[in-house]
């Protein structure tokens, strides 16, 4: 069968517009929900919800119980306990997310596309973002609704009002910073391994030199080194409870955004299709 020239022609089907991030998003959220071991650890990460539930239903319905009654802080504590869900979330997806790409020269094949690297870049921060959200903040706000639920009236919910801002606003700041900063991470290598490694020593490394600084000048004033520490400074002016450490909380505010802005570079310059050897 004869094959007919039909000379060039211009696309005339539709575009994106702008959505391609969302594919490269929900595929991977999809490619994770897929491994049994991933939902294991997911499901690990709601214990302390249901543990936290059933304190609020004892509270709520044995008067003996007032003492384990939910407070403002009650939040704030929820928020420390999940670290180690947030941390291990981290480590195990997000280390992947760009260093495999980079390891299978997959960069070249997605940004080849009509994609942009911005696209590129948010869709896979929001596979890692999702899951960070689903551990914290939905559990957390699922917490004071269900406060009100046992509890049969709105008053903890009208005497702690900022609960919902406060919840919401640190989950961001605690999910943007963690996100950005691993993604930037697993940009440098091609081994998700050593991303992993390398994101480690990166919070006990401020960690031991904060440690190091305050025995030192027997004060807190350099809690700022640790990257760890200025999301706590944060959190305790977030939800109005104490402060661990001297610290102002704008310096703490201060550090996380140069540590997002240094990490959104650091992707700038590493996310591209085609590298280039001087």
């Amino acid at each position: 069968m004869p094959i007919h020239d039909q000379g060039y022609r211009r696309y005339r089907g539709g575009k994106a517009g702008g959505r391609a991030w969302l594919v490269i998003m929900k595929t991977g959220i999809r490619t994770m929900l897929s491994d049994k071991k991933f939902i294991v650890l997911l499901a690990a990460a709601w214990l302390q919800f249901l543990v936290r539930a059933v304190q609020f239903y004892i509270a709520a319905n044995f008067s003996q119980a007032a003492v384990i009654a939910p407070k403002a802080d009650t939040f704030r504590d929820f928020f420390d306990k999940q670290d180690i869900f947030v941390y291990i979330l981290t480590v195990t997806l997000g280390s992947r997310l760009i260093a495999q790409d980079r390891r299978v020269n997959a960069l070249q094949i997605y940004l080849a596309k009509p994609l942009t690297r911005a696209e590129y870049i948010f869709g896979k921060l929001g596979i890692l973002a999702s899951f960070l959200l689903f551990v914290t903040w939905v559990p957390a706000i699922l917490l004071l609704g269900v406060q009100v639920v046992f509890a049969g009236n709105f008053e903890f919910l009208k005497a702690n009002a900022y609960l919902f801002p406060a919840i919401t606003l640190y989950a961001a700041l605690e999910v943007s910073m963690t996100s950005t900063t691993m993604l930037a991470l697993s940009s440098l290598s091609t081994n998700s391994r050593f991303v992993g490694i390398m994101y480690t020593g990166l919070i006990f490394f401020s960690l031991a030199l904060y440690n190091v600084l305050r025995f030192i000048t027997g004060s807190t004033r350099l809690s700022w080194v640790a990257f760890g520490n200025n999301l706590t400074q944060l959190g305790d002016v977030i939800f109005r409870v104490t402060p661990h450490f001297q610290t102002p909380w704008p310096v703490s505010l201060l550090m996380v955004v140069v540590l997002i802005a240094v990490s959104a570079l650091v992707l700038e310059r590493r996310v591209r299709g085609v590298e280039i050897i001087a």
